[in-house]
């Protein structure tokens, strides 16, 4: 009751100090693409920083599920028993670090690789039009700050896959094997269907984590608020890297209330994916297992 209560308290106050911006955007504080709040002409739009912060999430997302599921199968049905504990505190280790510290070390170290990458991608798959670019500059892309996001939201998914794998059923697991399945074949039919909701809300987790990352984002983008599809470009933008770099220099009249409802946005978007991550871990028991 009282986390519901901080809940409620909180989207209360977002959503009286964002009443201004409302009253002067409207409906086109969704769907405009300009942000001069403290301007001559006031415009509010987040249509832009939101489009950039779904492609951020979802280009985490695209790399850190793959490599989380394979990681939990890994801890759970390959890793050697004296390890898998290990193991096990590494992911949750990485989890703890700071994401000033995923910000720094992707700015300072994995951009410079990234950039490579860009590059290649763009002189030899461009004719897919995410990997195309007008002008040869990738840093500081929504694809260098998908990388960075995707290694924090990695050690999230991971761990809720691998809780849910590690309650599949040991009667299915041991039929299946006395049934001459390989090992890799009782994975594939009774682990992965079994812990497929684990999977899909590890996901929605990650997907949580990714749309609200702040510091790591803001540290390696360089801010835009336009709509682009060239991933690989230089130029993107999320809302809480907007709220964050902005806010210390925004004006009392209509640039803190612009932020606070750009908050708000973010603030009901991230409540839908936790809630509906919290239902499907809930239910993803897909199997009640062999009595035997």
């Amino acid at each position: 009751m009282l986390t519901l209560i901080l809940l409620v308290v909180i989207g209360l106050f977002l959503v009286l100090q964002s009443a201004p911006a409302f009253q002067l955007a409207g409906w086109n504080f969704f769907t405009a693409t300009v942000w001069q709040p403290d301007g001559t002409k006031h415009q509010l739009g987040i249509a832009a920083v939101m489009y950039w912060t779904m492609v951020i999430a979802a280009i985490a997302l695209l790399i850190a599920v793959p490599v989380s599921i394979a990681t939990a199968l890994f801890i759970n049905e390959y890793a050697p028993r004296r390890t898998r504990r290990g193991l096990t505190a590494l992911v949750d280790l990485l989890a703890a670090i700071p994401s000033i510290i995923y910000g720094i070390w992707g700015l300072a170290f994995l951009e410079a690789y990234l950039v490579q990458v860009s590059g290649w991608l763009s002189d030899n798959a461009s004719f897919i039009p995410i990997f195309k670019t007008d002008i040869p500059l990738y840093a500081g892309s929504a694809y260098v700050a998908g990388v960075v996001v995707s290694l924090m939201v990695q050690p999230i998914c991971t761990s809720v896959m691998r809780e849910v794998f590690s309650q599949a059923p040991p009667a299915e697991r041991e039929a299946a094997l006395a049934l001459g399945a390989t090992r890799w074949g009782m994975i594939r039919t009774v682990v992965l269907p079994y812990g497929m909701g684990g999977i899909v809300g590890g996901s929605m987790l990650g997907l949580g984590r990714a749309l609200g990352e702040t510091i790591a984002v803001a540290l390696v983008i360089s801010p835009v608020f336009f709509i682009s599809p060239h991933l690989l470009q230089s130029g993107a933008n999320s809302v809480a890297s907007l709220i964050a770099l902005q806010f210390g220099e925004a004006s009392r009249s209509y640039g803190i209330p612009a932020l606070m409802a750009a908050g708000l946005s973010l603030f009901v978007v991230t409540l839908i994916v936790n809630f509906m991550a919290s239902a499907i871990v809930a239910r993803s028991r897909s199997g009640k297992g062999v009595e035997i």
